[in-house]
């Protein structure tokens, strides 16, 4: 099945200023790279429907973060090559003026490399796999699980990470060395499940999509989290990396929205880190096959590091390039006045900065997406008590084919601070940044067409609102 843009573009939970093709399947984020001055995205992609399967390279360029061009497709499977049976992820590097495309073939997984144009939009495939198999001393597994090359540049030569796991030990990040990009020498682990099982966060039996990345004096191990039990969630160690060797300090769950997954990280020429995620749906599969997509990327977000080793993400500040209009800025309101200032208050399309006092009630927050007899609403909000956040879109759809679910985080407001709340809700999407510090991406799917409106929230205590400001955001994609 494959569906015309047109129909896609009828949809109306589909996002306006999120990424995505005109139509059918896409994942993972793939080869993000800065290249003559634009920002190019390369995404796993299936042209024949909005379903996962035959999957290539999509392509789309832009020159600001927000607007984006669509190009065509990079990399496609085809019968007798080594990737016929599908394109996987991978990155892009610029090695010396040349750029490349390292990912993934698939029965057997096997890591690839492509060669591109000085335009990006004609690439070459090297005729022989540059790594054909994971190393002896692992068990990958039945499907010999093996995939999703980051390389980057070191003084002593260039580096690879792939994800694989060790059957009954969990994941692992294999670690490999070349001088040339074609020659790779397998070294070891970078790291291993069984080295972190100490840490907060649980980490599955299989590990994908890594990147590792400096940042702020410190590296960062980005990977998935995958589980035979569909656990899929990424996960950041932050930690040292001296001889070979990484010890991390500081482990976080990326994103707690349930939607977020596969992250990636670009430098770009300012050397700033900018991630973007995969956000798949949360409907019945019959309804993506009738919208005719699925798929979103996320917002780019730009990466930092706490004085605690948390990884801070932030909105990228080009987005505010996408404001039409303030529908509201207030500051220092009580619960009422707050409602006031947000009853006029509608949109699809909305940037929402709102600071409060997370001890002056015990929950405060906020509820977007609201009908007007509250028949639907998405709830967004800290429960003093419980010591945490929560995102609750129980009823955020009257329909029956989508998901009703309520995500949490653990969360500690900073000593007599205010919480800083950034929303971004995009149709179904919604991408929720808490003191740069805790990340949401959930979906939502409003039956009603009138669910478009703002209010604040509260139960007990006297609420306190320091700064109320929303914006209408225009049309991107």
């Amino acid at each position: 099945m494959s569906a015309a843009p047109g129909d896609s573009m009828l949809d109306r939970h589909r996002p306006r200023y999120h990424f995505l093709p005109p139509a059918n399947w896409m994942n993972d984020p793939n080869g993000l790279i800065h290249w003559q001055g634009g920002y190019h995205l390369f995404y796993q992609y299936n042209p024949h429907g909005p379903f996962h399967g035959t999957i290539h390279w999509g392509h789309a360029r832009s020159t600001d973060l927000c607007h984006w061009e669509h190009l065509p497709i990079a990399l496609a499977p085809a019968p007798g090559d080594l990737d016929a049976e599908g394109c996987w992820s991978g990155c892009a590097v610029n090695a010396g003026g040349i750029p490349l495309l390292f990912y993934t073939g698939v029965s057997p997984q096997r890591q690839l490399l492509a060669t591109g144009s000085a335009d990006l939009l004609h690439w070459h495939k090297h005729p022989e796999p540059l790594i054909a198999a994971p190393p002896s001393d692992i068990d990958a597994g039945p499907h010999r699980d093996f995939r999703d090359p980051y390389v980057w540049r070191a003084d002593d030569g260039w580096y690879m990470v792939i994800g694989s796991q060790d059957v009954g030990k969990g994941g692992v990040v294999l670690l490999y060395r070349s001088l040339d990009l074609l020659h790779w020498e397998y070294l070891h682990p970078l790291l291993r499940a069984s080295e972190v099982h100490d840490f907060p966060v649980w980490t599955g039996s299989m590990w994908e999509c890594p990147n590792f990345l400096p940042l702020n004096g410190a590296h960062v191990l980005m990977l998935s989290v995958w589980d035979q039990q569909v656990t899929y969630y990424p996960v950041a160690f932050v930690g040292d990396y001296a001889a070979q060797h990484f010890a991390p300090r500081h482990q976080s769950r990326v994103d707690w929205g349930g939607c977020f997954y596969a992250p990636q990280v670009l430098r770009d020429a300012e050397h700033r880190a900018l991630m973007w995620g995969w956000l798949w749906e949360r409907r019945a599969q019959a309804a993506q096959l009738a919208a005719g997509w699925a798929g979103v990327m996320s917002l780019p977000r730009l990466l930092s590091l706490a004085p605690d080793g948390g990884l801070l993400q932030t909105p990228a500040p080009e987005l505010s390039q996408l404001r039409r209009e303030t529908l509201c800025t207030e500051i220092e309101l009580d619960l009422p006045a707050a409602a006031r200032a947000l009853a006029p208050v509608r949109g699809e399309q909305l940037e929402l900065w709102v600071e409060f006092d997370p001890l002056s009630a015990a929950e405060i927050g906020l509820d977007v997406c609201v009908a007007p007899g509250a028949e639907e609403f998405t709830r967004i909000a800290y429960d003093a008590a419980r010591g945490l956040f929560y995102v609750d879109t129980t009823h955020a759809s009257l329909s029956v084919e989508v998901f009703h679910e309520v995500f949490t985080a653990p969360f500690s407001p900073q000593p007599g601070a205010f919480v800083q709340l950034r929303v971004f809700v995009d149709h179904s999407v919604i991408e929720v940044f808490v003191d740069e510090r805790v990340c949401f991406a959930v979906r939502i799917y409003p039956t009603r067409p009138d669910s478009l409106g703002l209010r604040p929230f509260a139960r007990g205590g006297q609420p306190r609102f320091r700064r109320l400001e929303v914006w209408d955001l225009e049309a991107a994609i």
